[in-house]
């Protein structure tokens, strides 16, 4: 299998491109379209929906396709997701997630997208957003820090 290794590089440059163009077709890169779509009580655009409409047709099919499947189009092992359960990480996250879009008008693919723009808010987006992941990293290292000290003793 000597095309493995070349597609570990090439199926993500791909799949980014292609997420990344649709985003900019179906206009998701402009905060101004998000924000309308939360904007229920006024000028509600529901471009956002037929958007995540059709994101969701097309997940589906995939993961219909990935669940027969033992490895990726890159030979790398396709594992079933690892947690199920719902607990106060994943709603205290999915909070501050749909906070920030509301606040900002974008999630992580729209702003990264904007960075190739040189787009500032963008710029603030992606760095409080990195700021976010490693104070979450600082404290599930202190977290698991005395954990692994007393499984020592």
């Amino acid at each position: 299998m000597g095309w493995a290794k070349p597609m570990k590089l090439v199926s993500p440059f791909f799949a980014g491109l292609l997420f990344g163009l649709g985003l900019c077709l179906s206009g998701m890169i402009d905060p101004h379209k998000v924000l309308g779509f939360l904007d229920l009580a006024g000028a509600w655009d529901p471009s956002l929906a037929l958007v995540m409409g059709g994101a969701l047709v097309v997940a589906f099919v995939a993961f219909r396709i990935a669940r027969a499947r033992r490895t990726s189009l890159s030979g790398a092992p396709l594992p079933a997701p690892a947690a199920a359960v719902i607990d106060v990480r994943l709603i205290g996250g999915s909070l501050l997630f749909g906070a920030g879009w509301g606040l900002a008008g974008l999630c992580p693919g729209p702003a990264l997208v904007n960075l190739g723009f040189l787009d500032f808010g963008a710029m603030v987006f992606v760095l409080a957003m990195v700021a976010g992941m490693r104070l979450v990293d600082a404290s599930a290292s202190r977290r698991a820090a005395p954990v692994a000290a007393a499984e020592d003793t």
